[in-house]
C-alpha cells in the first residue's frame, strides 16, 4: 500500500489550499523530494453555494462552485498530489502511521493527517479528538476541534472552519496555507514559506 506524506481530509478552501501549498514546494526544497499528498473530498462543500464578491483577486460575482472546480484543477496539475472522492468514516494512528478508512472499504496510509471537514459536524471515528463549539460562527450549533496553533497533537493538524476560522473563503484558505507551512517547517527544522518569483527576462 502506498503511504502518503500527508493525507488531507476535506476538499474545500482549507483542504485544497493545504494540498496546493505542499505540492508547490516540490523542486524548491530538498526535504520535500519524493513526498506525496492525498486529498479526500466529499460530495459537498459550503463553497458550492457561494457567490463571491469580496475575495481578493477573484472577479466579483464568481460562483463558489466554479472557483472550487478551478482550484481542484490547479491542485491536480501537480504530479505529487492525488485527489480522491469518498466519505471518510474512520481514522486512527499517530504521527508516522495514520490509517484512513473510507465508507467503500478503501484504506489509505499516511505519515501526517490534516482535518479540514468544515464546521457542520465531525463524525470521523477513532481519532480521540475533542469537539467543541465553534467560537467564530454566526450560526449556532457549529463545531470545531480543540487544538493548539492548528495542531491537535504531533502529526495531526486541523485547518479552516474546523479549526475555528470565520466562515469566509480567505480565512479558510489562509488557514490551509498556514498548516502546510507548519508541516514544511517541521520537516525543514526551521520556518519555511513557499514563494515563486517571475523569471527575469
Amino acid at each position: 500500500m502506498e503511504k502518503y506524506s500527508v493525507i488531507i481530509i476535506g476538499g474545500g478552501p482549507a483542504g485544497l489550499t493545504t494540498a496546493l501549498t505542499l505540492a508547490s514546494a516540490n523542486g524548491k526544497f530538498p526535504f520535500v523530494e519524493g513526498k506525496k499528498y492525498l486529498v479526500i473530498y466529499g460530495e459537498y462543500s459550503d463553497l458550492d453555494k457561494a457567490l463571491l464578491k469580496n475575495v481578493p483577486g477573484i472577479p466579483v460575482g464568481t460562483l463558489g462552485k466554479d472557483l472550487l472546480n478551478s482550484i481542484r484543477e490547479q491542485v491536480k496539475a501537480y504530479p505529487n498530489v492525488k485527489l480522491v472522492k469518498g466519505n471518510v468514516i474512520k481514522a486512527k494512528g499517530e504521527k508516522g502511521n495514520f490509517k484512513v478508512y473510507l465508507e467503500d472499504g478503501t484504506v489509505f496510509e499516511g505519515e501526517n493527517l490534516v482535518l479540514a471537514t468544515g464546521f457542520h459536524k465531525f463524525n470521523i471515528e477513532g481519532l480521540n479528538v475533542e469537539v467543541v463549539e465553534h467560537h467564530n460562527s454566526p450560526r449556532p450549533n457549529k463545531v470545531m476541534l480543540k487544538h493548539n496553533n492548528n495542531k491537535v497533537r504531533d502529526g495531526l493538524f486541523v485547518a479552516g472552519l474546523l479549526a475555528g476560522e470565520p466562515t469566509m473563503f480567505a480565512s479558510a484558505s489562509g488557514s490551509g496555507a498556514k498548516v502546510a507551512c507548519d508541516i514544511l517547517s517541521e520537516w525543514a527544522g526551521k520556518t519555511v514559506v513557499v514563494h515563486d518569483v517571475p523569471d527575469e527576462g
